[in-house]
């Protein structure tokens, strides 16, 4: 059960009205900022026109970045989807919230429904919460975003490459294509790369229609922010593509000559967030609305044309190289953010709870260990203004701290350049690439930071919370 009840929430909405929110940027003079999150899938460092793409035109990303802050030392909580989810949406670390790894249609685990979520704590604000996209931290009731602090929930449960669970629930006017039915779902087995559109927890159609999918959560997610636009709400939207497969709608096919379809497929995107931010002038909401665009972890580097880039980085997806961990980022805040500015700090998705609390007026957990900081003096330009991480982790065995980077293991997806020797330490103020190894050179620096990875794992291990599980399958009897 999350830790707020019923009565808890009457008893902040009153208070809050009577004094206002106090200890944040909004005041009793002020409304709380409206929140939108855009989270892109797969979508490497270099894969905006801002972030230094030559072929792939992003003009709405761009002007973002022009009217607000690009921040190009942030970091994601896992190079891989679901546990990166699992770890912007709880401000923890994805080992401490036992989501690790992939999460597929067979498994019966997910993001535990007593971690305490980004939305979680804007509901207990007064927020309206709505998740447009691919949620990926279970797609069992108990597991989805209405169970997880959101009021709504439309899109696909995970990856797009996946297949449909044969026991998901259908709505009653489910749309079935492809001469599917409901008993076919239930006996035959399933097919790769089709998956189900959910609202809320039933299948609305099956197989989606994966070219319509940017299309469709962008008019999902205007009409959200048209019926909240007396506010405050809190928008979740992550985005299925550019994960594979690809898909486009009509319109954006052919897009992008020079990088085909994978430029399309962010073309597109770079269209929806052009949506997002025309409804909000039209609205007149800009100067009251923080939106932040960001991916969950570097590209899919060995699909080819198909995949991203995240040079200058090394590497990308699943490995905790700067490729795999690093990723675009750009907020916007109109008066708030300053325009043009560039944030060269520490920072990561984990940040986004605390800092959106604070933004919010709501209340981080105490109960729990938050990993996450609030890096919200860095968000606003303030002078001085340094990362709140000392030492950043990634995963298991790497860590950042400052310019440092230390690896004691990993993994190369790129042939022809394998990972290693560890320990490996990086000086990513001349070495941006990680092409030298200068572990030797400084053995106090690798002595250090091994010893603060070592201790970092032992205390997740002492403080970590469990992933949330189904109840357990019927026992068998013996009887036939």
């Amino acid at each position: 059960m999350k830790i707020f009840s019923p009565v808890g929430l009457l008893f902040c909405f009153g208070v809050a009205a009577i004094l206002g929110l106090s200890g944040s940027v909004a005041s009793a003079a002020e409304k709380a900022p409206n929140i939108i999150l855009i989270f892109a899938d797969d979508q490497g460092y270099q894969d905006i026109g801002c972030f230094g793409s030559p072929l792939i035109k992003t003009p709405n990303l761009d002007k973002m970045a022009d009217e607000g802050m690009k921040f190009t030392d942030f970091h994601v909580g896992s190079p891989v989807c679901s546990a990166s989810r699992a770890a912007l949406l709880t401000g923890s670390y994805c080992a401490r919230v036992g989501v690790t790894g992939v999460l597929f249609p067979r498994n019966r685990n997910g993001l535990n429904p007593d971690e305490i979520t980004i939305a979680d704590l804007m509901k207990s604000k007064g927020y309206a919460t709505a998740c447009i996209g691919k949620w990926h931290l279970g797609h069992h009731a108990k597991f989805l975003p209405t169970n997880n602090g959101f009021d709504s929930y439309f899109g696909i449960p995970y990856s797009n490459d996946m297949t449909i669970d044969p026991t998901a629930p259908f709505a009653k006017d489910a749309v079935l294509r492809e001469g599917m039915t409901v008993e076919k779902v239930r006996a035959e087995k399933p097919k790769k790369n089709w998956v189900p559109l959910m609202r809320n927890e039933e299948v609305i159609e099956y197989p989606c229609d994966q070219t319509q999918l940017t299309k469709r959560y962008t008019e999902e997610a205007i009409k959200f922010i048209t019926e909240n636009k007396e506010g405050p709400f809190f928008l979740y939207l992550p985005h299925t593509m550019p994960h594979i497969p690809l898909f486009v709608s009509d319109k954006f096919v052919g897009h992008n000559k020079e990088r085909g379809l994978y430029g399309d497929v962010i073309e597109e995107m770079d269209w929806s967030v052009g949506q997002v931010l025309k409804t909000l002038k039209k609205l007149k909401l800009e100067e009251n609305t923080l939106v932040v665009y960001t991916s969950d972890n570097g590209p899919w580097l060995s699909k080819g044309e198909n995949g991203g880039s995240a040079l200058p980085l090394r590497d990308g997806k699943f490995t905790t190289y700067e490729g795999g961990m690093r990723v675009p980022c750009i907020m916007r805040w109109k008066g708030q953010i300053p325009s043009g500015t560039e944030c060269k700090e520490i920072a990561a998705t984990i940040d986004l709870l605390p800092t959106f609390s604070h933004f919010a007026g709501a209340t981080v957990p105490t109960d729990r260990v938050i990993d996450g900081k609030n890096i919200s003096d860095l968000m606003l330009g303030k002078t001085g203004a340094k990362s709140p991480h000392e030492i950043l982790f990634h995963r298991d065995a790497a860590a950042r701290k400052g310019n440092w980077k230390l690896m004691l293991k990993g993994r190369s997806t790129v042939k022809g350049q394998p990972a290693g020797p560890f320990p490996a330490l990086y000086d990513l103020s001349t070495d941006l690439s990680e092409t030298k190894n200068l572990a030797e050179q400084h053995p106090e620096i690798v002595k250090e930071l091994s010893a603060a990875i070592a201790a970092h794992n032992a205390e997740i291990k002492a403080n970590s919370r469990p992933a949330g599980q189904l109840d357990p399958l019927p026992k068998k009897t013996g009887k036939k």
